[in-house]
């Protein structure tokens, strides 16, 4: 009744509100774009931010550590003494004129994804490809190398997206991954600005199944958000982007990395403490939360005060949910990670949760539930589900080319020793 009254007396309150929802969702969207280290570099240098007790605390402005992170006092490219060798290429064939690349459908710090058909087996594809120089300029190939290892190990499950093989040239990186046209979560959250319960369970099912495979291989998925959240032709889920993967974490092993994306930080991780596997567990309430209410748990436009509240306010949450799902997420959002759901036996208490009883477990994990959203397309050459950001912007010539032998500088030549053993084809009977 107060709100109904305030709109009656003072229309000018109620324009200026809706100014302000949009203002906030647009900032939302445009930060939603930066990795977390060119973020970081940005409220840097920001004085108001850097003045707030708890992001002097994050950044460690005073006394900065970890600079291979923070992208603080870059140093040069690695010698070929600390270069990463993974052992001889699998694939010494593959190359970039393979390919008719057709599109730009994503962008990342490093490089480009690209809808790609391979000429001979006139398969669509989609293809990353990365700058050597601009990775190791950051210090990055470790986090390369630990995606590729990760997409090894991806092809057993339905809701991750699977690498096809891999290849380098002198200059560049190139993932072959299964194409994904169903467009990103965070394309249908923004278009609906949030889902029906049933159709957030579906999702949050399928990302979990996904996060309890990975950590059941030992692996802490580190980012998950909307953005690398893809749906298929179908509808159903998959999981994308394994460059903050942590591999070898035990199930009481514990990391201190500082990582992942500014609105779905858990508090452990804003505090510099070690954390464990329940980091992806807060990601998935932050997740659902976002699903069922449009924006995550904590976002403030002020980036100190979001960290504040993810690290010091309660909770808070609407009547329009179920009790289930007031529960589920009271317990996934939960900032003590020795209390969080997931603690103790991990993936087994989020599928036990009484809000995924509708769920049939082993229905789901083989495809046999209808998902409640069809993106309906055509076929692979159907982009309506890519961002126009991406699919204006044209084809650079330079993706489907390498350097000419004589024009390699003795930068590209370093480059291309640091990812010996990148390349990789699996064998004919590991094909799905």
């Amino acid at each position: 009744m107060t709100v109904k009254a305030a709109e009656a007396s003072s229309p000018t309150l109620t324009y200026s509100k809706m100014r302000g929802m949009v203002a906030i969702l647009i900032a939302f969207m445009k930060q939603r774009r930066m990795g977390l280290n060119d973020f970081i570099q940005k409220i840097a240098t920001n004085s108001y931010a850097c003045k707030h007790p708890e992001v002097q605390s994050i950044l460690k402005i005073s006394q900065p550590q970890e600079p291979e992170l923070m992208n603080a006092n870059p140093s040069p490219p690695p010698s070929p003494s600390q270069q990463i060798n993974l052992g001889p290429s699998s694939n010494p064939h593959a190359k970039p004129s393979d390919f008719h690349f057709l599109k730009v459908i994503g962008k990342g710090s490093f490089g480009k994804v690209l809808l790609a058909r391979h000429k001979a087996e006139e398969q669509f594809y989609a293809v990353k490809v990365l700058q050597k120089k601009a990775i190791l300029k950051k210090k990055e190939e470790k986090h390369i190398m630990s995606e590729r290892n990760v997409l090894l190990k991806n092809v057993k499950h339905p809701f991750l997206v699977g690498l096809h093989f891999s290849f380098q040239t002198a200059d560049k990186l190139y993932f072959v991954l299964d194409y994904i046209n169903g467009g990103e979560l965070f394309y249908h959250l923004q278009r609906e600005r949030c889902f029906l319960e049933p159709r957030a369970r579906f999702y949050a099912a399928e990302i979990a199944s996904a996060l309890g495979y990975l950590h059941s291989l030992n692996i802490v998925y580190r980012d998950l958000k909307p953005e690398n959240i893809l749906l298929d032709s179908q509808g159903h889920i998959v999981l994308t982007d394994f460059g903050l993967c942590k591999e070898n974490i035990e199930h009481n092993g514990t990391t201190s990395t500082f990582c992942g994306t500014p609105e779905y930080l858990a508090p452990e991780v804003l505090h510099k403490q070690p954390y464990d596997r329940t980091v992806d567990w807060w990601c998935l309430g932050a997740v659902l939360y976002e699903m069922l209410y449009g924006l995550p748990p904590f976002y403030s436009r002020n980036t100190a005060e979001m960290y504040d509240n993810i690290l010091n306010k309660p909770l808070q949450l609407k009547p329009n949910i179920t009790n289930s799902a007031r529960h589920l997420l009271e317990g996934l959002l939960q900032k003590d990670r020795t209390k969080r759901l997931g603690a103790k036996e991990d993936f087994m208490e989020i599928k036990n949760h009484i809000f995924f009883s509708p769920i049939n477990w082993d229905d789901l994990i083989n495809k046999k539930i209808t998902p409640p959203f069809n993106p309906n397309v055509s076929g692979p050459s159907d982009l309506r589900h890519f961002d126009p950001e991406f699919t204006d912007e044209p084809v650079p010539n330079s993706i489907g080319q390498s350097p000419d032998s004589i024009l390699i500088t003795a930068s590209v030549k370093e480059a291309a020793e640091a990812f010996l053993g990148f390349s990789y084809a699996p064998p004919v009977d590991s094909f799905l």
